[in-house]
């Protein structure tokens, strides 16, 4: 398979990261899609207790993120992911001993405090493990990311017929699995020592004015993304009448990132320019809400009605895998090489705040479609935000804003020193 065989032209240490990548997915998806029914239909908490525990592991994930970056420059990426996969194992593992609510609190917040480590912490290894082949290599990160998303759910689901704790244990332990291999087999590598201290890098970071531009350009992407899991279900079982039919919007983004994910990555890398792409891909994000429009509203029972959602969902998914693996490959690209989980650590904590407040607008905008009838609203919500994200992307890549990984052209004029030191 192409797939295992370009892994194989990767270090060991990428290797491990993209099967741990698959591992995590599967993990999180195996329990985290369940837990608010666990803690409703089995505990029988309040609806506003739910929404305290699990508004408290996103904001222990979201809030950290910068942490855990920071931790990543400064400790070093390895110990990070070890700590962070330490700790989803423990959280998982909490869900899985009680139902006592401060318990649950525990578990919550620890999950969350996981993946505010490890996840910039993964992203800074990978980046610079894959030295030049930074966008393949987030390419193929995308394809376990994505086939670990949809074998969770369906994991999970089978562990459910016997009971949520076995579904938690199994997620623990898949993390367990993970923490040890990752003990065992990623090397080690040197730190560098901090030139500055960590509230210096933050400022430094934060006080980049094209990389929090490019940062708050990209809220489209994670928005849009986001509605995977609210609007589109939705609309696949309204208008095809079947529950099931969910299933087949990931089943769909997997077979695609499968077949396609590298080969889009490898062609687009070697033309063009990366933010040209990543507006593409934004923009192609966007126009993937205009298909299920057309059945917005109609409750038929028809399998035929679901063709258009499907097909905005694989625009979705390709929107995704032309733009992502660029986005990864170029936040780096902005400041110091030893500052790069600093940088993955910010983006992560912009792009979760947007997909936080996407939603919200997204989710008011369908209580109004109910209200009002105007069933395209959110559709038009999505197409807008779309398409505002790929107009900001370009309008930087025209103004020069982003890092230029390609071979300058000798035709363009080199941008004066000031501006070149802070794209960089």
């Amino acid at each position: 398979m192409k797939i295992l065989s370009s892994m194989r032209d990767f270090p060991l240490a990428v290797r491990l990261l993209l099967v741990n990548q698959l591992g995590v997915n599967t993990g999180f998806y195996l329990l985290i899609p369940y837990l608010a029914t666990h803690l409703t239909d089995d505990l029988g908490l309040s609806a506003a207790v739910v929404g305290i525990v699990l508004g408290l592991r996103n904001l222990s994930q979201q809030g950290l993120f910068l942490i855990g970056g920071s931790a990543a420059d400064r400790l070093g990426a390895r110990g990070v992911i070890i700590a962070g996969c330490a700790l989803r194992t423990l959280g998982f593992g909490l869900f899985a001993l009680g139902d006592s609510l401060p318990l649950l609190i525990a578990a919550s917040i620890l999950s969350g405090l996981a993946g505010a480590l490890f996840n910039p912490a993964v992203r800074t290894y990978v980046a610079q493990e894959a030295g030049e082949r930074k966008a393949e290599a987030f390419a193929l990160f995308n394809v376990f990311a994505t086939t670990g998303a949809l074998l969770g759910p369906l994991l999970g689901s089978l562990l459910l017929l016997v009971d949520f704790r076995a579904a938690a244990v199994t997620a623990a332990g898949v993390f367990a699995a993970l923490t040890l291999a990752q003990l065992l087999v990623l090397p080690a590598r040197e730190t560098p020592a901090p030139e500055t201290r960590m509230l210096g890098d933050w400022r430094e970071v934060a006080g980049n004015r094209r990389f929090l531009a490019f940062s708050l350009a990209m809220i489209g992407m994670y928005g849009l993304e986001n509605q995977l899991y609210l609007l589109l279900p939705r609309a696949a079982t309204d208008a095809s009448g079947w529950g099931g039919s969910v299933g087949l919007l990931f089943l769909a983004g997997t077979v695609a990132n499968l077949l396609f994910q590298l080969r889009i990555t490898r062609a687009l890398k070697a033309r063009g320019s990366r933010g040209c792409w990543i507006a593409m891909g934004l923009g192609v994000m966007g126009l993937g809400f205009v298909p299920p429009m057309f059945v917005a509203g109609t409750i038929t029972g028809h399998p035929l009605r679901l063709l258009p959602v499907l097909a905005g969902a694989l625009l979705l998914h390709l929107g995704v895998m032309v733009a992502s693996p660029f986005v990864m490959e170029l936040i780096p690209a902005f400041g110091r090489a030893n500052l790069t989980g600093t940088f993955y650590g910010l983006f992560y904590a912009i792009s979760g705040v947007a997909a936080a407040a996407g939603s919200v607008a997204i989710g008011w905008s369908m209580d109004a479609a109910g209200h009002t009838g105007l069933t395209w609203l959110p559709y038009v919500c999505c197409l807008a935000l779309g398409l505002f994200s790929a107009g900001a992307v370009a309008c930087l890549q025209r103004r020069r804003a982003l890092p230029a990984l390609e071979a300058p052209d000798p035709t363009t004029p080199a941008l004066p020193d000031r501006l070149r030191s802070e794209t960089r």
